[in-house]
């Protein structure tokens, strides 16, 4: 194999041009592209970082407004308790109040009842009286005659106090 200093130093110049030509025509504009693509990606990387940022700060948003629904239910579940626990007392207390209401009426029925029963009771008695002694005061009787007439009396009496 021979050497051909020549070719050699001819392959440097045509390098050396082709190298030059690049440089200016191909390598700024490609290198140019290639910067702008680079921008690109690292303004999409920063975006999505931004919107991964904004999505989770979203997320902890809604679990706090869920937290807050969730606390705001309990309040509500917890107050429709106490407020059925109020109506039910109010019921009762209401209720207690009727009954006992209604037992004072009924006792003062029974009253009024007993005091016209013993009124009527001693008008009759007062009647049967009179009657028994215009029998005794009609006659004159002995004790046992007058025990009779009594108990006379009082069977006719109750039996008409049935009837």
């Amino acid at each position: 194999m021979h050497f051909y200093w020549t070719s050699t130093v001819f392959a440097l110049i045509a390098f050396g041009v082709l190298y030059f030509l690049l440089s200016k025509y191909a390598f700024g504009p490609l290198m140019s592209i290639m910067e702008k693509r680079r921008v690109h990606i690292q303004d999409q990387l920063a975006g999505a970082e931004e919107s991964k940022k904004q999505a989770e700060q979203l997320l902890e948003e809604q679990k706090a407004a869920i937290q807050q629904a969730r606390k705001e239910a309990y309040e509500i579940i917890e107050q429709s308790k106490l407020t059925s626990s109020k109506q039910a007392e109010d019921i009762v207390s209401a209720a207690k109040v009727e009954a006992d209401r209604l037992k004072a009426e009924a006792q003062k029925d029974i009253e009024n009842e007993k005091n016209k029963a013993i009124a009527e009771l001693k008008t009759q008695v007062g009647q049967w009286s009179v009657a028994i002694a215009k029998e005794i005061l009609g006659k004159e009787i002995d004790a046992s005659a007058q025990q009779a007439i009594v108990s006379q009396f009082l069977q006719e009496s109750g039996g008409k106090a049935k009837q």
